[in-house]
């Protein structure tokens, strides 16, 4: 399916794909798949749409189906024959749609209250401004000439298949590049806390210092911690596609967004989901730095 074309990037859902709550309540973390489709029905009623969708592949064929919207807020601004993506997500009590994404608008100019920028390859990343761990000032054109994957966390997350899981991936991750002298020098890992309330510098500084399982002798020099300000903040979570809702640690809700970025300051890859694999993001990540000349 192609996305449809438009002056702005339409969302009309803060991105559920991850729900962090208190861990008692879930135990097990939903499995998620990539679905894209045509709204048929809308009932608000019962926070549900007639969804006729393409195959999902490693899940089930195409068909039509009813499914629950997990934000009750984005029933309000979808329209009958929108066309949508978003992440299906299996659930104890069934599947629900989480990260709805309208890719063609049946209704012109009917734009949310919020637009998320939805990213694609060769999309220029910003010049974002963060603090990091060591309470220095940092920006991502610093990175230009390396292959720069970040990811979105907090350090309270409580689900242990999300937030941390996305720390212990870029651990591995780090691991094999800090090992290779010249992969070290091309790359670079940044995770963004958007917890900016509580992840003060050393807060991320002790949180990274156990990821990388160097605690006090950690330099950060190739995987960075930070957080920006709450304005750069919203301006951040809106362009990497982050949805975050709530201020309580145990009843944040909020998006995964991993993005690969090139040696040009341009995406190379964006992962929304939580079911990638190392493995294949470094084997991509060696790709793209393959393609920089070494220095002179």
């Amino acid at each position: 399916m192609q996305m449809a074309r438009w002056s702005a990037p339409v969302i009309l859902a803060l991105l559920l794909v991850v729900g962090c709550r208190d861990t008692s309540k879930q135990s097990t973390p939903a499995k998620l798949y990539s679905l894209h489709g045509r709204v048929l029905e809308i009932d608000a009623s019962k926070q549900q749409i007639l969804l006729q969708h393409d195959a999902v592949p490693g899940y089930m064929e195409a068909m039509t189906m009813p499914y629950r919207v997990a934000d009750p807020a984005a029933i309000a601004e979808l329209h009958v024959n929108d066309q949508i993506s978003a992440s299906l997500a299996l659930v104890p009590s069934g599947a629900e749609l989480r990260n709805v994404v309208v890719t063609g608008q049946a209704v012109p100019n009917a734009l949310p209250k919020v637009q998320y920028h939805v990213l694609r390859p060769g999309d220029t990343v910003p010049d974002f401004q963060l603090i990091n761990q060591s309470g220095k000032r940092i920006h991502l054109a610093q990175y230009r000439g390396k292959v720069l994957l970040l990811t979105f966390i907090y350090t309270r997350c409580p689900l242990d298949d999300f937030c941390p899981r996305m720390s212990r991936n870029f651990a591995e991750i780090e691991h094999q590049l800090v090992g290779d002298n010249e992969m070290a020098e091309k790359t670079h890992l940044l995770s963004i806390s958007f917890d900016t309330a509580y992840d003060k510098p050393a807060v991320l500084r002790s949180y990274g210092e156990a990821y990388t399982g160097n605690y006090s002798k950690e330099k950060f020099t190739h995987w960075e911690f930070a957080a920006p300000d709450a304005q750069t903040l919203t301006k951040m979570t809106q362009f990497f596609d982050v949805g975050v809702t709530g201020t309580d640690p145990q009843s944040i809700v909020h998006s995964l967004s991993t993005v690969m970025v090139g040696a040009d300051g341009k995406v190379i890859e964006w992962l929304p989901t939580n079911d990638w694999k190392p493995i294949e993001v470094l084997a991509e990540m060696r790709r793209a730095a393959a393609q920089i000349p070494p220095k002179a």
